[in-house]
């Protein structure tokens, strides 16, 4: 069967684009899309697909585009790093030799899966990883630089979001929350930071909390050092260039940990934010599975993962009434993870 390679590298300002055909010839001119504009992007490569199959290749360090792609029906594909040359500091591999690998060995790639996500295939070494940071993340919870719930005798929890800002759901996440009059923390990518300036201000102006969740949403691992902090510290720059304020946490993307991320991390200024309920919303289970997930795993002192950008969060918003009324209906307070982590009045000696 005949195919198309869309190869797509991110940057700093969003990404760039190549196709190829099965003999290596352009398919279509280079293009660039703004982080802003992903549908855009995602319908543009539906039209290059009507007439001959094509698959869409990013690799690892990519974890903003698998969810709406798979989403839109689209073929996915992720090239590992031990197919490619080393990328820069900042940014992929250039779009051409993700094509060019695609199409010279797709049989290397790794299918994505809406299930798997753009970690499909490569769940054992995540888990792995995991398992080999417990005793460092243990000894980093215990100095304070790690935080993963708050009391469990304090009858406070909090709502946090990540992926975003989204240029719809962010709106309708703050307007749910506001009707409630709670708040949460939102955990950003600078990507979207960058492309969203104005919805990062209404999550401020709101009152809510600001982490920082990378800038392109890396399966850590695979990064370097250097391009780990690299991708922390722009993020960092860019929500306080737009609220005047840093960041002072940070969440890994997917909660991948290893060793050798935690040693990277060893004298950085933000404190490892986990957390301990996971809502599932980024499987899309429907809008029920959703809130009765976390509902069943919530209590005083947790921490509650949902997602607001990086796909289609429509179930998450639906569900978001529901979860805060069930929490609420149990005398629990919902704050940021900041106020969850500080002592409350109660408890303070």
């Amino acid at each position: 069967m005949r195919y198309r390679y869309a190869g797509i590298a991110w940057t700093g300002a969003g990404y760039e684009v190549e196709v190829l055909d099965g003999a290596g010839r352009r398919a279509a001119e280079p293009s660039s899309w703004g982080a802003a504009h992903v549908a855009e992007l995602i319908a543009w490569l539906k039209d290059l697909g009507k007439d001959e199959p094509l698959a869409a290749v990013f690799e690892s360090t990519n974890g903003l585009l698998d969810g709406p792609m798979t989403a839109a029906g689209l073929e996915v594909y992720r090239a590992d790093p031990w197919l490619l040359p080393p990328r820069p500091r900042f940014g992929s591999v250039p779009a051409l030799q993700l094509a060019e690998q695609a199409r010279s060995a797709p049989g290397a790639l790794a299918r994505v899966t809406a299930e798997g996500g753009s970690l499909s295939g490569r769940a054992d070494e995540y888990f792995e990883g995991v398992r080999r940071s417990e005793p460092m993340q243990a000894a980093l919870t215990a100095a304070r630089r790690c935080f993963e719930h708050g009391r469990r005798d304090t009858p406070r929890a909090a709502l946090t979001f990540d992926d975003g800002p989204d240029p719809v759901r962010t709106r309708r996440i703050l307007e749910i929350l506001d009707r409630y009059g709670v708040r949460a923390t939102f955990f950003c990518v600078g990507h979207h930071v960058a492309a969203l300036p104005d919805e990062v201000r209404r999550i401020a102006a709101a009152g809510h909390e600001l982490g920082n969740h990378s800038w392109s949403h890396p399966f850590l691992p695979d990064l370097t050092p250097d391009q780990l902090r690299e991708q922390i510290d722009r993020t960092a720059e860019a929500v306080a260039g737009v609220t005047g304020e840093a960041p002072t946490r940070f969440r890994p993307p997917y909660g991948a940990l290893s060793p050798d991320v935690l040693a990277a991390l060893e004298g950085h200024p933000s404190t490892l934010t986990m957390w301990d309920v996971d809502s599932r919303d980024w499987a899309r289970p429907g809008p029920e599975r959703i809130a009765s997930t976390v509902l069943e795993a919530a209590g005083p002192g947790s921490v509650v993962l949902m997602h607001e950008g990086a796909g289609d969060r429509g179930q998450t918003v639906q569900a978001l009434p529901p979860i805060i009324e069930g929490l609420l209906e149990r005398g629990l307070e919902l704050v940021t993870v900041g106020e969850l982590e500080a002592p409350s009045a109660a408890t303070r000696p």
